[in-house]
C-alpha cells in the first residue's frame, strides 16, 4: 500500500507562490544578488528560484527532501546573477527542517551549519587575505547557521511546553486518582462504622422480636420488648453520633467520645442480655494490665478497632453460636495487643437466630490490616482440622494489633 502524502498546508503553498512571484518580479526589474557574475545566462537565476519555491509547500511534510533540494539550489544560485528571494527561501527551508524534522536532524543541523560557517570564514580569510573574508563568513552564518539556531530554539521551547503540559495532565490524573481512592477509603470506613454500630442492635432486635412472636408468653414478650426498646434507643444514639461525625468538625466535638476497650465490660453485659434467649453466657478476661493497675493508653485508632472487633464478634456469637460460654480475652504483650473471642461452634443452635451477610468479617479484617495488624477467624479447638469445619468445638476470632504509636523513620 502506497503511503499517503500529507496535504500541503495552505500557508506554505501561499508562501511558495508569493516567493516565486516576488523573485520573478525582482529578476525582471534587474535586481540581482550577484549582478557581476555572468557565467550563465541571466534567465538561469530563475531555475533555483522556481525549484526552491516549489519546495515551500513540502517544508512541513518532507523537511529532509526540501533541505537537500534547497542546498543544491542555493549552491547553483551562486553561479548565476543570483536572486535575493532564493536566499530567503533557503533560510526558511533550513528553519523548517529543524522545527519539523526528526529529533536527530534538529540536533545535528545547528552543529553542522555552525561548523560550515567556521570553515567558510577561515577559508575565505585565508584565500582573500582581506577583511572581506570575514564578511563572507558572516553572510554564510546568516544564511545557514542563524535559521538552524532559531529553529532549534523554537523547537526546544515547544518541547518544553509539551512536557510541561504532560506533567500537568499527569499531576491532575494522579490527583484525581488520589481523590477517588480517598473517597473509596472513606466510604469503606463509613460502611464499617455503620455496620458495626447498627448490626449489633438490629441483630438483638431481630432475635427478641422473633422470640416474642414465636413464644406465647406474656413474660417472654415483655422481656423481649424491653430488650428491643433498649437496643433501639442505643442504636438511635449511635446513628446520631455517626451523623454528627459526618456533618462537620464542630458537630464531631459535641457528640459522644469514640468507644474504647474500657467499655468492653458494658459491651459484654449487653451481649449477655441479648444472648440469654439463645442459651449463651459471656465472660470477659481483660489482661491489658496487672490486677489493680490502670491499663496503659492505646492509640485512638487501635482503641476503636479493638472495641469494634469485640462488638462484631459478640454480635456474630449472638446470631450464630451454639449454646455455651463465649469468652473474650484482651491481653497486651510488649508492643502488641491481642484480642481473642471464642464461641461455641458446631452444635445445633437453640432459640431464634438472625441472618448474617458476612460483611462483619470483612470489616474486622480491614480494621486490623489498616493498622498493620493481623486478623483470623475460623474453627479451632477439639476436632478442628481447619477453619469452618462442622465438627469443631470452638469458633475463634483473633486480632493482633500494634499497641504503640509507630514512629516514621
Amino acid at each position: 500500500m502506497t503511503p499517503r502524502i500529507p496535504r500541503p498546508h495552505r500557508d506554505d503553498v501561499l508562501l511558495g507562490v508569493v516567493s516565486v512571484l516576488v523573485g520573478v518580479l525582482l529578476w525582471a526589474l534587474g535586481v540581482h544578488s550577484n549582478a557581476t557574475r555572468h557565467l550563465l545566462p541571466p534567465w538561469a537565476a530563475l531555475v533555483p528560484l522556481v525549484c526552491l519555491g516549489a519546495m515551500e509547500p513540502l517544508r512541513r511534510s518532507a523537511p529532509r527532501v526540501t533541505l537537500a533540494v534547497g542546498t543544491v539550489g542555493i549552491v547553483a544560485d551562486q553561479f548565476t546573477v543570483g536572486s535575493l528571494v532564493t536566499v530567503l527561501i533557503f533560510t526558511d527551508l533550513m528553519y523548517a527542517a529543524v522545527v519539523y524534522g526528526r529529533p536527530a536532524m534538529a540536533r545535528w543541523l545547528p552543529v553542522t551549519t555552525g561548523l560550515v560557517t567556521v570553515v567558510v570564514t577561515i577559508t575565505a580569510v585565508a584565500w582573500l587575505r582581506t577583511p572581506q573574508g570575514l564578511l563572507v563568513g558572516a553572510l554564510t552564518g546568516i544564511v545557514c547557521f542563524a535559521p538552524a539556531l532559531t529553529g532549534a530554539t523554537l523547537r526546544n521551547h515547544r518541547e518544553a511546553a509539551v512536557a510541561a503540559r504532560l506533567r500537568a495532565e499527569q499531576t491532575a490524573l494522579l490527583a484525581e486518582m488520589d481523590r477517588s481512592q480517598a473517597v473509596a477509603a472513606e466510604r469503606a470506613r463509613m460502611a464499617r462504622e455503620l455496620h458495626d454500630m447498627v448490626a449489633n442492635h438490629l441483630s438483638a432486635i431481630a432475635i427478641h422480636s422473633t422470640a416474642a412472636l414465636s413464644i406465647d408468653s406474656p413474660a417472654t414478650s415483655r422481656e423481649a420488648l424491653g430488650v428491643i426498646r433498649e437496643n433501639s434507643v442505643q442504636g438511635l444514639a449511635e446513628m446520631r453520633r455517626l451523623i454528627g461525625l459526618l456533618r462537620d468538625a464542630g458537630a464531631a466535638q459535641e457528640v459522644a467520645a469514640v468507644p474504647s476497650p474500657d467499655a468492653l465490660g458494658a459491651l459484654v453485659e449487653q451481649a449477655r442480655t441479648n444472648g440469654a434467649a439463645s442459651g449463651l453466657a459471656f465472660v470477659l478476661h481483660d489482661d491489658r494490665a496487672p490486677h489493680g493497675a490502670p491499663p496503659p493508653a492505646l492509640p485512638a485508632p487501635v482503641e476503636l478497632a479493638t472495641y469494634r472487633i469485640v462488638q462484631e464478634s459478640l454480635t456474630n456469637a449472638v446470631k450464630h453460636a451454639s449454646p455455651g460460654t463465649v469468652t473474650v480475652r484482651v491481653a497486651r504483650s510488649g508492643g502488641l495487643l491481642r484480642v481473642d473471642v471464642d464461641s461455641p461452634h458446631g452444635g445445633r443452635a437453640a432459640g431464634p437466630r438472625a441472618p448474617g451477610s458476612g460483611a462483619g468479617l470483612v470489616g474486622m479484617r480491614e480494621r486490623a490490616e489498616l493498622l498493620g495488624g493481623s486478623f483470623s477467624a475460623g474453627a479451632a479447638g477439639a476436632g478442628a482440622a481447619g477453619a469452618g469445619r462442622p465438627g469443631a468445638a470452638t469458633w475463634r476470632v483473633r486480632a493482633v494489633l500494634p499497641a504503640e504509636e509507630r514512629v516514621a523513620e
